[in-house]
């Protein structure tokens, strides 16, 4: 049961992420200056996956007997190892475009500031490349290895505990969705059939599942592990919010937009208390006096 449950999660997040993207940049299209605000939604992402790192994935870990130093060391490891990946271009998607490229689709005006990224602030080393044919591909192979990274994570959490995987499942397909956007940007302006763009980036969001089943497979063979995948999982989440999507919202913004910024950072983490909450409310009784203890007991997989 566990297995279906994983599948379905990473399907929802994978191309549910990718649907949502096309129905927000239709959106943003269509009504012009008033369409979807980018910084909205990069708020809501970083709220949901700091809430999700913070208040449910690395406190699951720090529950197991292991020395709570050395899950502190796995944390900073992981840090450090999400950051060099970032520096070789394979986490996130190495987008190869411009950084004004997703401004106009939002009805925003172009920020010549490198901030303004729709899903990482590391582009300016290739922010001249044009989106060729070439580039699309760097952009689907880029986001294929990033989506089976989020597939073992959320597979990860989910042999934690139903409630985890839920909860990660939605920080993954709220950080995903500004991704996905400025995907759907670059290959749209590569080709000029909107809807093969969005099979081709639906494609990539599949090989969510792929990293679920893999994810799925390996920490059941490595069960004592479980503890150490969860604090990775935690710290990739961290880097994503604290390197990539806040940064991006640190600009100097008139007090209005501002607290709309706030707002919705602080709307993201009560999305994610909210899940996790309703998410105990139905599973809470099959598990919950084992944790607490020490102990992943409640661990298991049908």
């Amino acid at each position: 049961m566990n297995l279906i449950v994983i599948l379905v999660a990473t399907l929802v997040a994978g191309i549910g992420s990718v649907w949502l993207a096309a129905l927000l940049l239709r959106v943003g299209v269509r009504s012009g200056g008033g369409g979807v605000n980018s910084q909205h939604l990069l708020s809501l992402a970083a709220g949901a996956l700091l809430a999700t790192a913070f208040m449910h994935l690395l406190p699951e870990a720090f529950e197991s007997r292991i020395e709570p130093a050395l899950l502190f060391a796995v944390l900073l490891f992981g840090l450090v190892f999400f950051f060099l990946l970032d520096k070789a271009e394979l986490w996130h998607h190495g987008h190869e475009h411009h950084h004004g490229d997703v401004a106009p689709v939002k009805g925003e005006a172009h920020d010549h500031h490198d901030h303004d990224h729709h899903g990482h602030s590391h582009g300016h080393a290739h922010h001249h490349t044009s989106p060729t044919g070439g580039g699309s591909w760097a952009v689907l192979t880029g986001d294929s290895v990033h989506c089976f990274g989020d597939g073992i994570l959320i597979a990860s959490a989910f042999v934690a505990d139903i409630r985890l995987g839920l909860v990660a499942a939605l920080a993954v397909l709220a950080h995903e969705v500004p991704h996905h956007i400025g995907d759907l940007v670059v290959l749209r302006q590569s080709s000029a059939n909107s809807r093969a763009a969005l099979v081709k980036v639906s494609l990539a969001g599949t090989m969510t599942m792929l990293g679920g089943i893999a994810g799925w497979w390996l920490v059941d063979q490595l069960h004592g592990w479980l503890p150490y995948f969860l604090v990775l999982a935690g710290s990739s989440f961290v880097y994503v919010a604290l390197a990539d999507l806040i940064p991006q919202l640190q600009k100097r913004l008139p007090a209005r937009q501002t607290a709309a910024q706030i707002a919705w950072l602080v709307a993201g983490i009560v999305l994610v208390t909210l899940v996790s909450r309703l998410a105990h409310g139905e599973h809470g009784h099959e598990h919950g006096h084992d944790e607490g203890h020490g102990e992943h007991g409640h661990v298991h997989k049908d």
